[in-house]
C-alpha cells in the first residue's frame, strides 16, 4: 500500500490518525512513539507504537529509509516531533558562516557598532575595510550561498549586526543583478553596513521588545534615520543621504522627511528593498520569520507606489532561481524542497515533500528557508 493509499484510508478516521509526511531529522532520542511510523513510501513499517527511541533505533530507521528525508507519521506523532524539533538550523548555519568568512565579518561589525554606541562616532576606515572585503566576497561567492547566509534563521540578540551585514550582501547582489559597475556595488555594500548605524544609539529595550511595536516605539525608532545622517556627516553626501533616506518611499509615505519621487535616490531605493527583505525573512523578538516568496509577493503590492518596481523585477527574476532545489520549512513543520515557481503566483511555489510535488497555498505554505549546506 502506498503513502497516498494509507492517507486515503486514514481519512475516514480522525485527523490525528491521518498519515503526514515529516522530516526524519525530527526524530530524537527519548521520543515516545504513540503510533506506527512508516518509511518514505508510506509502505514499510519503520517502528511500531509503544517504543521509546534510542540512538540505535534512529540509526536503523535512517538505514531502512535509504537516505530519504521524509517518513510518514500520524498527526499525533507529527505534533510531538515538531514541538520537540532539534535546532538543526543553528548547527548548519554556523558551519556555513565559518566556511564563508561571515563569522569574522560579524565579529568586526559587532565591534564597530559597539564603538558607535560607546563613542557616538563611526569608525570610517574600519567600516570601509570591512565593506571592501564583504563586497569582494559577495562578487566571488555563488549567489545561492550568499542567499543561504541571508535567509538563515539567526540569533535574535545579534539582529542588528547581522541585519546590516545581510543588507550589505543583498545590496551587493542587487548591484550585480542590475549590472552596475564595481565602484557602485562597493558603495552599495558599504551603505548596507552603515544604513542602520543610528540604531546603535537607540534604546535596546525598544529595539528588542518582545511585542508588536507601539506608536511610541515607532516614533522612537524613526529617530535612528536622523541620527544616521548626523553620525555620517563626514562621509560623502551620497552616503549619509542614503543612510538617512532608506525609509523614505516613492509616494512620500516614508520617514523622516516624507520626500518622494526622484528625491529618493537609486541607492536609497535599492537599500530600502534590501532592508525590508532582510527584516522580514529574519527572526525578530516580536515575530517569526517569513519566506522569501512571501516577501516577493509583498513587494509586488508595494511596487511603483512605495518601492522601485525596476529593482523588484530584478529581484523577482534572479532570486527564485537561486532557491530552486533548496530545502524549506513548511507551515506544518515538514521539510520540503523548492521545485517550481510561477511569477504570477510567486508566494506559493511548488514543493516536493516525500515523493510528491505539491502546490503550496495559504493553508500549507513555506515559512522559512531551511539551512542544509
Amino acid at each position: 500500500m502506498s503513502a497516498e493509499s494509507n492517507i486515503t484510508n486514514a481519512e475516514t478516521a480522525s485527523g490525528e490518525q491521518m498519515l503526514r509526511p515529516v522530516s526524519i531529522r525530527l526524530l530524537y532520542e527519548g521520543m515516545v512513539i504513540h503510533d506506527d511510523i512508516f518509511d518514505s513510501g508510506g509502505e514499510r513499517l519503520l517502528i511500531t507504537a509503544g517504543n521509546t527511541l534510542t540512538i540505535d533505533h534512529i540509526e536503523r530507521m535512517h538505514r531502512i529509509n535509504n537516505g530519504a528525508d521524509i517518513i510518514y507519521v500520524t498527526g499525533r506523532t507529527h505534533k510531538t516531533m515538531v514541538s520537540k524539533r532539534p535546532n538543526i538550523e543553528i548547527a548548519r548555519r554556523v558551519d556555513l558562516e565559518n566556511s564563508n568568512g561571515y563569522t569574522s565579518t560579524l565579529k568586526r561589525v559587532t565591534e564597530l557598532y559597539q564603538d558607535i554606541t560607546d563613542n557616538n562616532k563611526v569608525n570610517r576606515d574600519g567600516f570601509c575595510d570591512v565593506a571592501g572585503e564583504l563586497s569582494e566576497r559577495t562578487k566571488s561567492t555563488s549567489p545561492s550561498v550568499t542567499l543561504s547566509l541571508i535567509n538563515a534563521i539567526t540569533p535574535e540578540d545579534e539582529f542588528l549586526q547581522r541585519h546590516v551585514i545581510n543588507v550589505g550582501m543583498l545590496n551587493g547582489l542587487l548591484g550585480l543583478w542590475l549590472g552596475l559597475p564595481d565602484e557602485q556595488i562597493d558603495k552599495l555594500v558599504l551603505l548596507g553596513l552603515l544604513h542602520d548605524c543610528g540604531q546603535a544609539l537607540m534604546p535596546m529595550e525598544v529595539l528588542q521588545a518582545p511585542r508588536i511595536f507601539t506608536k511610541i516605539d515607532h516614533e522612537v525608532i524613526k529617530v535612528h534615520a536622523v541620527r544616521a545622517e548626523e553620525l555620517l556627516s563626514e562621509f560623502p553626501d551620497d552616503i549619509h543621504h542614503t543612510a538617512s533616506t532608506h525609509h523614505e518611499r516613492i509616494d512620500g509615505s516614508g520617514y523622516p522627511s516624507g520626500i518622494k519621487g526622484d528625491a529618493v535616490t537609486g541607492a536609497a531605493r535599492i537599500t530600502a528593498i534590501s532592508d525590508i527583505y532582510e527584516a522580514v525573512v529574519s527572526t525578530r523578538p516580536h515575530r517569526s520569520p517569513r519566506s522569501p516568496f512571501h516577501v516577493l509577493a509583498m513587494f509586488d503590492k508595494m511596487a511603483s507606489k512605495q518601492i522601485d518596481s525596476s529593482v523588484v523585477n530584478v529581484l523577482k527574476e534572479y532570486l527564485p532561481q537561486e532557491l530552486i532545489d533548496r530545502p524549506v520549512t513548511m507551515s506544518d513543520g515538514t521539510i520540503g524542497i523548492i521545485r517550481e515557481y510561477d511569477h504570477s503566483n510567486i508566494e506559493y511555489p511548488k514543493v516536493e515533500i516525500g515523493k510528491r510535488i505539491i502546490s503550496t497555498n495559504e493553508n500549507l505554505h513555506c515559512v522559512s528557508m531551511y539551512n542544509d549546506e
